[in-house]
């Protein structure tokens, strides 16, 4: 089992640079998990990154069934996959591994979840290599800027 202390060494820089990124409200570590609160979203919604099952997961989770249809809906009349629009926003980042697996579905705590794993190590050692620390922000940077495009997740671009 992966503890808190097995990614803090990765999670605090991926932490410095959420918040120095400005696309984030609350950006703050808890036990072992990275939450970085959607800003301008409908609903409340989180993007995390945590470790588990010996992975690092990035994920956008939403008690608002509502903004996770509105997500789903525009995905469907636009036709999008949501794995290539993580990864076109990765590769503006300097990405070059290839799309992230998505898995999409309600939690065991009611969260509604879309999640990928990042291929980075888990433990991880400390310091965290800058390569890893590097993905990591893309990954999150990556799904903050492809979800926000998506459904209410930024209410200031609604139609009035």
């Amino acid at each position: 089992m992966t503890t808190a202390t097995d990614v803090s060494a990765l999670l605090e820089p991926v932490a410095a640079r959420a918040r120095e990124a400005g696309v984030f409200g609350d950006v703050r570590l808890s036990g072992g998990r990275l939450v970085c609160e959607a800003s301008g979203s409908a609903a409340p919604a989180e993007y995390r990154m945590e470790a588990e099952e010996g992975r690092l997961w990035v994920s956008l989770v939403t008690a608002d069934r509502w903004l996770s249809e509105s997500i789903e809906t525009e995905l469907l009349h636009s036709g999008d996959k949501i794995e290539e629009l993580i990864d076109e926003e990765m590769v503006e980042l300097g990405y070059s591994g290839g799309q992230l697996p998505m898995q999409h579905y309600r939690s065991e705590d009611k969260l509604f979840t879309f999640r990928s794993a990042v291929p980075v190590t888990v433990p991880a050692p400390s310091p965290a290599p800058a390569a890893e620390v590097a993905l990591a922000v893309q990954a999150l940077l990556g799904y903050e800027a492809a979800f926000r495009q998506l459904g209410d997740m930024d209410e200031s671009d609604e139609e009035d």
